[in-house]
């Protein structure tokens, strides 16, 4: 039987989700902790991989077992049982061949800039201390939208089939003290979102006109982007799935 599995994290004591030689991982603890509790090596498959440091507000694996008893009950001691940066939202079944990365619709990250100092987002957003032109950046923004190539804005040498992503959403909200960036997509490519927010930072700081991003999107040169943004104001908000992938769905 499939199922998957909600969950969430704070992203500053993890190399990120995915399985490392010699790092601590959030996969690792996680399979750890429903192994010891169900007697058996579970072995979850991610919907994505997150970097160093990047949190979750919304993250799904999927995993094989034989059944299960107590599913609420399950999720409460696993609670129980993590550490106090990682928390179990559900388990559900789904159909035997459903696929938490490949059958995901759609994934939505922020990215939180902190306008002033404060203590208290030190972990949780990038402290920006120069004025943004915020309408300057909802322009060049907008320019991503759309099927495009954006090897320009990926970590180079990256191992994937495609560098096409469809961008549906890239849009960025004045909050109390913070700037927040929405961003949504079928798919992103290692180290995108963070190198598109150092990017239109820079077009904010007047360093690049918005169609400058034209530019980068031609070129397929990451070297002309901006520089990656710190990883712990990135958050992954949301996955999408379709309802067919649910048992009986």
């Amino acid at each position: 039987m499939r199922f998957f599995i909600q969950f969430s994290y704070f992203g500053k004591a993890y190399h990120g989700w995915q399985n490392q030689p010699n790092a601590i991982t959030v996969q690792e603890v996680l399979e750890k902790g429903m192994s010891k509790l169900l007697n058996n090596q579970v072995m979850l498959v991610g919907a994505g991989r997150t970097d160093t440091g990047v949190h979750a507000k919304e993250m799904y694996a999927h995993f094989n077992v034989d059944d299960f008893d107590d599913i609420p009950d399950f999720v409460f001691r696993l609670n129980s049982f993590l550490p106090n940066d990682i928390a179990v939202d559900r388990i559900f079944e789904v159909n035997v061949d459903a696929h938490a990365r490949f059958h995901a619709a759609s994934r939505t990250y922020e990215y939180h800039i902190a306008k002033k100092k404060d203590p208290f987002s030190t972990d949780l957003a990038y402290f920006v201390k120069k004025d943004l032109d915020v309408g300057l950046m909802n322009i060049a923004a907008n320019l991503l939208l759309g099927k495009k190539d954006f090897e320009g804005f990926s970590k180079s040498n990256t191992d994937v089939f495609t560098n096409i992503c469809d961008l549906k959403k890239a849009q960025w909200v004045a909050k109390d003290d913070q700037l927040i960036f929405t961003i949504s997509a079928n798919r992103f490519l290692r180290n995108m979102v963070r190198a598109i927010v150092g990017t239109l930072i820079n077009v904010g700081l007047g360093k690049y006109p918005p169609d400058y991003v034209n530019t980068i999107l031609k070129s397929k040169d990451r070297t002309k982007a901006g520089v990656s943004v710190p990883a712990k104001g990135l958050y992954l908000t949301s996955i999408v799935y379709p309802n067919t992938i649910l048992k009986n769905g």
